[in-house]
């Protein structure tokens, strides 16, 4: 669990488009696309099952594997989704850095 949130954290300071802290114009309408479009969201929806088992078969066998990586995953989501959502609604990545940051902590901290 700490090596995942310290993976987040550091996508979190590169701005990593998949951390939905990324307020480049094309990386902002690439995702308003994905997210406004039902067959996109469909697909990524899709991939995000195919990362789920993934994370499953690394972390062991079994339910407790499975529950784990459909956790992690879902926070990852929401984290990225609502990092999208500020930026959507007007807001600089810089500026919302430290919120991203301290969200994250507190969400990867209830995880473990």
């Amino acid at each position: 669990m700490t090596a995942l949130h310290r993976h987040f954290r550091a996508g979190l300071d590169r701005y990593d488009p998949v951390t939905g802290l990324n307020d480049h114009p094309e990386v902002v309408a690439f995702h308003r696309l994905v997210f406004t479009t039902p067959s996109l969201a469909g697909r990524l929806t899709q991939y995000q099952l195919e990362d789920e088992e993934a994370l499953a078969d690394a972390l062991g066998e079994g339910i407790q594997a499975r529950l784990r990586a459909a956790q992690v995953l879902a926070v990852q989501r929401v984290l990225a989704r609502t990092n999208w959502q500020r930026i959507a609604d007007g807001r600089a990545a810089h500026d919302i850095h430290p919120e991203a940051v301290a969200d994250a902590d507190q969400a990867f901290s209830r995880l473990r």
